[in-house]
């Protein structure tokens, strides 16, 4: 897919695969396109500020005989962008960064939000709804927060709860941009455990990642972006080479093998 604001290039004939069952972590500097792909993917890219995306993009494999009308959107043989909105929400999940409310809001109602696209327009919560929204809560390691109003949370307190409300939503397709964003080493870990055990479970993952030692050790396939054109994918050990990244980053990278886990580790330096 290609998407231009004002003029100005962010998404250069992008097209990739994003394995089902699998956390794809998207790489590349600041401003390389890595948010507005996951937000033109999750149809919430703001009207009337760039052109139409053209064919390509991402898309995950599909059991059907025949591709999607486009296949750049594609999941399981439907286009996503061609979906109606309440029927996206229930397949696509999307965490952004700094996502924030005015509204005030408990932090229970708030993940309980992951639920509306699986009911009716007038229905209240049900019981299986607030089941599902304090099982997303323990998950994302905030069960101890369903009390409190949004607004009184931390940066790190709030990415937790955005988190929640998209597990409660019960996807088959994650995207997420920054996830760890605020977190400190804990709980950035627990954040990609919980998305490996998405992945596990048959849910496709793909998230945006600044920390290329986070994605080495926790991602299973990579895409790597700079100024909005795909300039590597593919497993971890092919994308996470010195040959890749000293380009694209602009440092000299040194990649080592952990000696418990045997993923790559890497070292970085100006010169």
């Amino acid at each position: 897919m290609s998407w231009d604001i004002s003029g100005r290039v962010v998404l250069d004939d992008v097209g990739v695969v994003a394995p089902g069952g699998a956390v794809t972590g998207l790489l590349g500097p600041n401003g390389s396109g890595k948010s507005t792909l996951l937000r033109v993917l999750a149809g919430v890219q703001q009207a009337g500020r760039a052109t139409s995306p053209s064919d390509g993009g991402v898309r995950a494999p599909s059991s059907a005989p025949e591709p999607a009308t486009d296949p750049a959107t594609a999941f399981d043989g439907a286009d996503l962008r061609a979906m109606p909105r309440r029927e996206r929400a229930r397949l696509l999940a999307l965490v952004e960064q700094d996502a924030g409310t005015d509204l005030p809001l408990s932090v229970l109602d708030a993940v309980l939000l992951g639920r509306i696209p699986h009911r009716s327009l007038l229905a209240g919560d049900s019981d299986a709804d607030r089941a599902a929204a304090h099982t997303a809560l323990a998950a994302a390691g905030a069960a101890e927060l369903g009390d409190r109003e949004v607004g009184t949370l931390s940066g790190g307190e709030r990415q937790r709860v955005h988190m929640a409300r998209a597990l409660a939503q019960q996807p088959r397709l994650i995207l997420l941009d920054e996830p760890t964003n605020h977190l400190d080493i804990a709980a950035q870990l627990h954040a990609m455990r919980v998305l490996r055990d998405l992945a596990a479970d048959g849910v496709t993952v793909v998230t945006a990642l600044h920390d290329l030692n986070l994605a080495a050790s926790t991602c299973d396939h990579l895409v790597l972006l700079d100024q909005g054109r795909v300039v590597a994918a593919g497993p971890v050990s092919d994308v996470l080479v010195p040959a890749v990244l000293e380009p694209v980053y602009g440092v000299r990278v040194d990649v080592l093998t952990h000696p418990r886990t045997g993923r790559p580790v890497l070292s970085f330096d100006r010169d």
